[in-house]
């Protein structure tokens, strides 16, 4: 049968538009590698100074072109944070450590350190814990504070001994310690500067006289019973200088405020977010000084937050590379090209609906005409049959010129020939004869 060819313009649109599909799907490839993950983070804080910091990281990840993003959703406070995270709405949360459901979150940075102050206003009776017997505490930030106030009461015994805690919000804690409706104001924040200057508003500033820094002895061993907590010396003078407030190193609990993120999240994901948080903290350090407490978490096994396996990667320097990462890929890519090169090929010749050699086209014509030569009983057939040999001729030379690559060997195509004549003038001779 002879063979079925496309035109060749037909060819190069289709090869063109092969090579141009192949651009196209690497490029569609590279991008989609490249692109921005784009994360949710609740955060909340009782005076919005959390979410300011956050902000401010999520736009400099933007401008930086980070490739994860941060999207904050924001909560009216840590509390809140904390339950968005454990009910799976977020992938990330602020959150501190002693707060909420933490049994699916995985530590990605620490961002500060809040210690426990009990402050009592200048000339109170109470100067340690035990002393507390009858009074009553104002516990700043309420339901926040829950966990401290039960720790407290389970390792001092402070419900035999009559002590009342009630919650205060922050904007009504001065009043409330000078109006006397309590004895004591606990707090839990951020030993900066900001949050100082809190603590010594809350009592009348006067040199002679100041507020009463309460110890918590027994930090040690409420930290041992309760692992979100550490027992953390407030260095002297950390309140006031002069004169040092406290007049020495103060014993107390320490909890962290961490980044978390869910079990589930890739960790390269993580990795690279944990690179991204880091670098943009080195560029806004001196506009949020409060950046300068960020530091890695715990990457013991038995820490009290584990450390989420990507961030684990990028503080042990054991995040792949890229050839790490794809080197299987890369590896098996040329096998697998090759093997579609072969069903390309074979679907190409397919398209062509070749039943035969390409060369073997105008060999068979010829032999189609040997045996009409044989069967031919007049003149005009055998004069018919040599102008489609000089047809056939005529098409290969023509083929030839142009460079194409199905035209027959001129050689092959003349012996050919030369046997199908043979046959005419043998075919003639016997005709005429009577």
């Amino acid at each position: 049968m002879t063979a079925i060819k496309l035109p060749a313009w037909l060819r190069i649109v289709m090869v063109s538009g092969a090579f141009l599909l192949a651009i196209g799907a690497g490029l569609f490839a590279y991008l989609w590698y490249v692109r921005p993950v784009s994360l949710t983070v609740a955060v909340g804080s009782l005076d919005g100074e959390a979410d300011k910091i956050l902000s401010a990281i999520a736009n400099r990840l933007t401008a930086t072109g980070a490739p994860v993003r941060l999207r904050i959703v924001k909560q009216p406070g840590p509390l809140e944070a904390a339950k968005a995270f454990s009910s799976g709405k977020v992938d990330l949360a602020v959150v501190r450590g002693d707060v909420g459901d933490l049994s699916q979150a995985q530590a990605v940075l620490v961002l500060t350190h809040a210690v426990v102050l009990v402050l009592a206003p200048p000339g109170s009776s109470v100067t340690d814990v035990p002393s507390l017997k009858g009074h009553s505490v104002g516990v700043v930030g309420g339901e926040i504070n829950r966990t401290v106030v039960d720790a407290l009461r389970q390792e001092y015994d402070l419900d035999r001994a009559k002590v009342t805690f009630k919650d205060i919000p922050a904007p009504d804690a001065r009043r409330a310690i000078a109006s006397r409706s309590v004895d004591v104001l606990l707090l839990v924040l951020p030993l900066t500067k900001k949050y100082l200057a809190l603590a010594r508003s809350l009592f009348p500033q006067n040199a002679k006289s100041q507020p009463v820094l309460i110890p918590i002895e027994s930090a040690g061993a409420i930290a041992e019973s309760h692992r979100a907590y550490e027992s953390f010396d407030v260095p002297m003078g950390t309140l006031r200088g002069a004169p040092p407030l406290p007049s020495d190193d103060l014993t107390t609990l320490r909890v962290s405020f961490y980044l978390v993120a869910q079990k589930k999240l890739n960790p390269d994901t993580i990795a690279d977010l944990t690179r991204s948080l880091l670098a943009a903290r080195r560029d806004l350090i001196h506009e949020l000084p409060m950046l300068a407490q960020v530091t890695a978490p715990d990457t013991d096994p038995d820490a009290f937050l584990p450390v989420h396996a990507g961030a684990a990667e990028y503080f042990n320097d054991t995040q792949q590379s890229f050839l790490d990462e794809w080197s299987n890929a890369i590896y098996l890519t040329p096998m697998i090209l090759g093997g579609l090169a072969s069903i390309l090929a074979a679907a190409w010749r397919f398209v062509g609906l070749r039943t035969s050699k390409p060369d073997e086209a105008a060999l068979d014509s010829l032999y189609a005409l040997a045996r009409r030569v044989r069967k031919a009983e007049r003149e005009d057939e055998l004069s018919e049959i040599e102008n489609r040999i000089d047809d056939i001729l005529s098409d290969q030379r023509l083929k030839i010129a142009d460079g194409d690559e199905d035209a027959v060997d001129m050689a092959t195509l003349n012996l050919a020939v030369n046997r199908v004549e043979n046959l005419i003038h043998a075919r003639r001779t016997m005709l005429k004869t009577p």
